[in-house]
């Protein structure tokens, strides 16, 4: 099992969690995502390795930003 960690802005809200969630989960790999609102740390477990550029753009689908690493 990966687990790799992102930081995500401009979440607010449940929503904004349920968002970023649904967005990342549907990666093929991914198996797990956890999403802290208060610090917008995001950790994604997956099976094999995720691209940060997939990860990036289902955030911006979810209309949020990766901060940058």
């Amino acid at each position: 099992m990966i687990e790799t960690n992102y930081t995500v802005t401009g979440m607010t809200c449940d929503h904004c969690v349920r968002s970023v969630t649904e967005e990342i989960g549907r990666i093929g790999a991914v198996s797990d995502v956890r999403v802290d609102l208060p610090t917008g740390a995001v950790t994604v477990r997956s099976a094999e390795p995720v691209s940060d550029a997939d990860v990036r753009e289902a955030v911006e689908e979810a209309g949020y930003e990766l901060a940058a690493s």
